[in-house]
């Protein structure tokens, strides 16, 4: 990391961004990929460290919405199963740099309508049952998107179950979870047979990382959401997803 980087700010931020995504069941990479983007981050450091940074803070949210029953083993099976390979060869593709960030503001947009305060409870309410191949489908290219990223696939999971009423708020987050670990740990394995390797930093992270995501969960699993802290979020990523989409 840069010399001349405020690390306080830094990790108030990582602190902030783990916190919110946990809260509705997210790991939070494309939060940690902007963070490290604006801190001049190189992008073959931002992939595997949000991967790293995903993993705990998925972990962490899984546990609190299962224990919550919060959770589809039917519906999860399908999508994990076709997405964790997909996401290993996802993570052996090599993205050029300017579009790596024209993707990721893209996929920026999905968290910040969800973080903005949008609602898709009233297409969620009905729970229909899944149709086996478009899931497995779905699981697929969301791995494939996630490995060549850096991301768990989450931020694109969670509202296509709603909007297919697959699933209903607090089960998404809480398949989301899970789904986003299996494929970090699937994305960060084909990273690391690149010679991707872990420092004293990438550590420091995953502490605070920790703790943002155990409040965070325990939080958004009690049914309290802080909208002004989820809306401010939503604003700095837009921004950012702005700055992405326009270099």
């Amino acid at each position: 990391m840069p010399q001349e980087v405020p690390l306080l700010l830094f990790f108030a931020a990582l602190f902030v961004v783990a916190f919110l995504y946990s809260s509705v069941g997210h790991g939070g990479a494309s939060g940690y990929l902007v963070l490290m983007a604006l801190f001049s981050f190189t992008p073959a450091v931002m992939k595997p460290t949000a991967l790293m940074l995903n993993i705990l803070v998925s972990l962490i949210a899984f546990i609190q919405y299962y224990r919550g029953g919060y959770f589809n083993w039917k519906l999860f099976i399908p999508l994990a199963l076709a997405s964790i390979p997909f996401a290993f060869l996802g993570a052996k593709i090599h993205v050029d740099a300017s579009i790596y960030k024209k993707i990721l503001g893209v996929l920026l947009l999905l968290p910040i309508v969800r973080l903005s305060g949008f609602k898709f409870a009233s297409l969620s309410t009905d729970v229909k049952p899944f149709v086996l191949p478009l899931a497995l489908g779905i699981g697929a290219v969301i791995g494939l998107l996630s490995g060549m990223i850096g991301i768990g696939g989450g931020i694109i999971l969670t509202p296509l179950l709603l909007l297919l009423h697959w699933a209903n708020a607090k089960q998404s987050a809480g398949i989301s979870a899970l789904f986003i670990f299996v494929n970090s740990i699937s994305g960060l394995v084909g990273q690391f047979q690149q010679n991707t390797a872990i420092d004293s930093f990438m550590m420091q992270m995953l502490g605070v990382a920790f703790v943002g995501g155990i409040l965070g969960a325990y939080i958004g699993t009690k049914r309290f959401n802080n909208v002004v802290l989820q809306r401010v979020l939503a604003l700095v990523l837009l921004v950012a997803a702005i700055k992405l989409l326009t270099v």
